[in-house]
């Protein structure tokens, strides 16, 4: 598990399933506040990734992508929960992203789930985890995770030690 410098992490997975299955154990490790962004090409498996972590965190109904509603809300039943995953992929700057109410699904205290996160850089608070999915060949995968704030280098040393 190559660690690059303090609070990144660097995998690889070889297809689809591991992709998923990466997400899995990381959305074990969510909790309330969390703001986890995904960046990477389209097709790159931010959504496969998403759709295991949704798995992971316990959410009711699969993960799938929202491009076109831009927000799922998920529950889970152990807590009622909320994890908000959005898809930035058709906003066109960081101030579209107060339309969809953005700053209240910060507050509401659950998770934030973001795909083309690099799309609203500006609107993304201080303190997040950005995973870039990058693409290496048809069925391979490296994903490199960044923790910008304690909280999410404590993940990332949380994820290292159950992967």
């Amino acid at each position: 598990m190559p660690i690059l410098k303090e609070g990144e992490l660097n995998l690889m997975t070889s297809s689809a399933l591991q992709t998923h299955k990466l997400g899995v154990c990381f959305g074990t490790l969510l909790r309330a506040g969390d703001v986890i962004c995904l960046s990477g090409d389209l097709g790159a498996g931010k959504t496969v990734f998403s759709a295991g972590v949704g798995a992971g965190w316990g959410a009711h109904d699969p993960l799938t992508s929202p491009t076109f509603n831009l927000v799922h809300q998920h529950q889970r039943e152990r807590d009622d929960q909320t994890l908000y995953h959005i898809d930035c992929y058709r906003l066109k700057s960081a101030a579209e992203i107060d339309s969809i109410g953005f700053e209240d699904m910060l507050g509401a205290g659950g998770v934030v789930l973001l795909e083309w996160a690099e799309m609203i850089w500006a609107a993304l608070p201080k303190d997040h985890l950005w995973i870039e999915v990058r693409v290496l060949d048809a069925t391979r995968r490296n994903l490199i995770f960044q923790a910008h704030g304690a909280r999410y280098r404590a993940l990332i040393d949380d994820f290292i030690g159950m992967t």
